[in-house]
């Protein structure tokens, strides 16, 4: 839905435990324990058939006895009562409930739709059924069945799993790490991630969010939320059920990639979170989140009482894509000046076994200084010359310390584990081996690049001549036909109409024919069996290859013909498929995909092809839409990109073909929704460029959806491309905001005046910077918009909107080149926002003005506005809005 009523959830003011309990070892009564004792400040109701008192406290014999709603509810009694109570809540005012409830065995699905029915008609929030509850630290609510004493902190964890969320609150206790809100999802009849996800968002108390996740749902809000709150605080997700088994047989290679982890992985990526890979590096990212380490940059000095720990270390960072930062000379010599002579001068920095507390903050005090250090890894191994918890102790209260981040790795028993409680209790993470230290550390710096990737600014790229209508076509005669699978031939004709190279086909219908278009194309030839039921022609023997005489290709065709009706006596065959041979002696052999997932809908993939390609197992996969930048990424995912970047003196071979190849499959499976599955096999790539030379197409009807709507993340909208008239009969080009449009936004910023920037921005801002720049042109095309009104390659104004993630309000801005005012441009391209809400079916729309920007003011006053005074807390900001629905 969205997060309509989630604020109730977040900061609930009264909360009902219904079905509260005083029987030992029931649910009722651990969720009533923990709820009166957590020291919630707010009004707690306790609601049981039974009545009586807990604690003091009366329990009301039913929810129609509650004087007023409360903010909370919290359902666990049996299953068959659970729709009346959400409906009589509902009725009463109360907005979010957590149904800790399971369910009815085969009746579930029923029974949650029941649940649902019931809360729908008071756009009532239901957390779970089949949870543990519900926490916010923070609060001291505690309204679930987990562990009690939760500290407050900075991270959220949200988890499908009860046991999980369980096994990491009680973890952070024992570990000092707090939390700002725990969420069980369950089943997810309602609120999913990408609801909570758009929740935590937008609270300024969460600053990372920790996820364990086994199934997604609504893909595309999911991959919108995350993509919005990964670009403010670091999300570290644990997929489970990595090796379930396939779901399907597929046709093709890629489609038996569909609904694999390997799409999770993809989808995580994309949006910018952090995948780990089991629940020990869930909780060594909870270490380092939970203490709010924030690197200077990515370069890490070691400092240890010992060798070889250090060394581990070492290896463990480089392993991990980490990097070891270089000390300056003036480093070096101050802990030249203060280190025994046998310190390693060098990083890592090895202050001998006999170092104790003074010494290490000597040395932490000296990395501290240097600004090539981002980070310290304060590692200790107990000795009997000297006190671990000294050491931990000088490190904390090292002046260094509060300077730059550190991470303590106190390696050992009891001595180290009392070292490691100090540094915990002063905010230090703190790891028991190398190689959680280092990964801990590790996922705060994937996290930045993640960022930095994402941010990258495509090349532009030359428009495909596209022929749609061909493909149509051909799509249109085979589904007709009753057939799944094209031909070799329809589908060598599907790529070449959107413009990836193919090697030329012909059409044998015998022998004889096969010859004869063998003279004419020249020899050598390529003869493959031509067959609607054949898969994989290999596998049957219908592909010759090489054949450089009229006498071999009718020879190879006569027993390709024989040798396929003995291994596939049912294929009817049609004839034979003629190819020149394409020599091509260096070339490479790759695979290109693209297929349908069950949840995030379109995949591509590339890797190792040829009739090894399942053998080597060597692939990428990636989420369309593509741009230069993202087909790159997901190459270079690939093995076999360290071949195609040239070797052994060989130079690199087109990369940029296979990416532009990437970039037109994708433009492809996004026009024609009939195309279920499809394989290049290979995809031959050299210096010159690429080819393909084999491929195989799936196709079905589609379901219904629009072209866009089986993308879990919405294509470049181009059907929202369209010309205008201005008031002085010029024609003007309005479409959205493309990722390559950075450079044409800067030269657009450099043209307004700083006052202009000002009304826009709230404030002065001298550049436009890489990062914001990409923030703007990088949008969802879903819940945001922005429209570019254009005169040739001029920008003459941006106009934006922003939905909230159920497309009941949107926020628009609106920005007009300083020297072209005085058109009407403001006018044409707020019209056109708000036409474009309508088509949403956004409801309102808004505006933030400054109540000195009086164009603007007068604008929206003349398009229907109204004004409604300032902005909480900000008296120089008026707020307009539409004054009807949209819709």
């Amino acid at each position: 839905m969205s997060t309509r009523n989630l604020d109730k959830l977040l900061s609930p003011a009264s909360v009902v435990a219904i079905g509260a309990s005083t029987r030992p070892g029931s649910v009722g009564e651990a969720v009533t324990r923990n709820l009166l004792g957590g020291g919630f400040k707010g009004d707690i109701h306790l609601v049981n058939l039974k009545g009586g008192e807990i604690e003091g406290r009366p329990v009301l014999k039913s929810v129609r006895e509650l004087k007023a709603p409360p903010d909370l509810a919290v359902i666990m009694t049996p299953p068959a009562s659970v729709p009346r109570l959400v409906m009589e809540l509902g009725q009463l005012g109360t907005r979010v409930a957590v149904v800790i409830t399971s369910g009815m065995g085969q009746d579930m699905p029923r029974w949650r739709q029941r649940i649902l029915d019931a809360a729908k008609p008071w756009l009532m929030r239901i957390v779970g059924p089949n949870c543990i509850g519900y926490a916010a630290p923070r609060l001291g609510l505690n309204a679930g069945f987990g562990p009690a004493g939760l500290k407050p902190g900075r991270i959220a964890a949200v988890a499908q799993s009860g046991a999980v969320l369980a096994g990491l609150a009680d973890w952070g206790t024992a570990q000092n790490i707090g939390f700002s809100h725990l969420v069980s999802m369950g089943d997810m009849a309602d609120v999913d991630f990408g609801d909570i996800l758009d929740m935590l968002a937008r609270d300024y108390d969460t600053r990372a969010v920790l996820m364990y996740v086994e199934g997604i749902t609504a893909a595309r809000k999911f991959m919108s939320a995350a993509r919005s709150v990964a670009r403010i605080k670091p999300v570290i997700v644990l997929k489970a059920g990595r090796h379930a088994a396939a779901a399907k047989a597929a046709a093709s290679h890629t489609g038996a990639m569909a609904g694999s982890a390997a799409v999770y992985d993809a989808a995580f990526a994309r949006a910018g979170l952090v995948e780990v890979h089991g629940l020990g590096e869930l909780f060594d990212a909870a270490e380092t989140l939970g203490h709010s380490i924030t690197p200077r940059s990515e370069r890490l000095a070691i400092l240890t009482n010992g060798g070889g720990t250090g060394i581990i270390a070492t290896d463990l960072l480089l392993d991990e894509g980490g990097e070891l930062a270089t000390l300056s000379p003036r480093t070096l010599g101050q802990l030249e000046r203060s280190l025994p002579t046998g310190w390693s001068r060098g990083n890592p920095v090895d202050i001998v076994g006999d170092a104790d507390g003074a010494r290490y903050a000597r040395a932490l005090d000296a990395l501290a200084d240097d600004r090539g250090v981002g980070a310290v890894l304060a590692m200790n191994v107990p000795t009997a010359l000297t006190s671990s918890v000294e050491a931990a102790r000088a490190v904390a209260g090292a002046a260094g310390a509060r300077v730059v981040p550190v991470i303590g790795c106190w390696i050992g028993g009891p001595e180290a584990q009392a070292g490691r409680h100090v540094l915990h209790q002063a905010g230090i993470p703190a790891y028991d081996t190398p190689l959680r230290a280092v990964r801990g550390f590790m996922h705060v710096v994937q996290y930045r690049r993640g960022q930095r990737a994402l941010q990258r600014t495509p090349p532009s790229v030359a428009q495909a001549r596209s022929d749609i209508q061909a493909v149509r076509a051909i799509v249109n005669r085979a589904l007709a036909d009753r057939r799944e699978v094209l031909t070799e031939p329809e589908a060598q004709a599907v790529l070449a109409a959107y413009g990836i190279p193919v090697v030329p086909t012909e059409v044998a219908h015998d022998a004889a024919s096969a010859v004869e278009i063998a003279r004419r194309v020249g020899f050598p030839v390529a003869v493959k069996i031509l067959s609607r039921d054949i898969s994989h022609k290999s596998d049957v023997g219908g592909v010759a290859l090489d054949l450089s005489s009229e006498q071999a290709v009718a020879d190879a065709a006569r027993d390709m013909a024989e040798r396929v009706r003995r291994l596939a006596g049912r294929a009817r065959i049609e004839g034979f498929v003629v190819q020149p041979m394409i020599k091509r002696p260096d070339a490479i052999e790759l695979i290109l995909g693209a297929a349908e997932d069950p949840v995030f809908g379109p995949i591509l993939m590339v890797g190792h092809g040829g009739v090894a390609a399942e053998v080597v197992d060597d692939r990428a996969l990636a989420l369309p839409p593509l741009d230069p930048v993202l087909a790159e990424d997901a190459l270079s995912r690939t093995r076999i990109d360290r071949l195609l970047r040239g070797f052994r003196g060989r130079a690199p071979f087109a990369r940029g073909a296979v990416g532009e190849a990437m970039i037109r499959l994708s433009e492809l499976i996004a026009d024609v929704s009939e195309i279920a599955e499809l394989d290049i096999n290979p995809l031959l790539v050299d210096h010159q460029g690429v080819i393909a030379l084999d491929s195989r197409i799936v196709v079905r009807r589609p379901a219904g959806q629009e072209r866009a709507a089986r993308f879990a993340i919405r294509p470049y909208p181009v059907e929202l491309e369209t010309e205008t008239i201005d008031r002085d009969g010029r024609k003007l080009f309005i479409r959205p905001i493309r990722p390559d449009d950075e450079p044409l936004l800067q030269l657009f910023f450099r043209r307004l005046t700083p006052e202009d920037i000002r009304m826009r921005f709230f404030g002065p801002i001298r550049e436009l910077t890489h990062e914001l720049a990409a923030r703007l042109t990088q949008i969802d095309y879903d819940r945001e918009m922005a429209f570019l009104l254009i005169d040739g390659g001029e920008f003459l104004g941006v106009g934006r909107l922003a939905s909230d993630p159920g497309f009941e309000q949107a926020e628009f801005a609106l920005l007009i080149a300083s020297d072209r005012k005085g058109h009407g441009y403001g006018t044409l391209l707020l019209n056109h926002v708000l036409q474009y809400a309508r088509a949403r079916g956004i409801q309102r729309v808004v505006g933030h003005v400054l109540r000195e920007n009086h164009r603007m003011l007068d604008l929206t006053k003349r398009m229907g506005f109204v004004r409604e005074g300032g902005r909480a807390g900000e008296p120089d900001i008026r707020i307009v809005k539409s004054t009807a629905p949209l819709s």
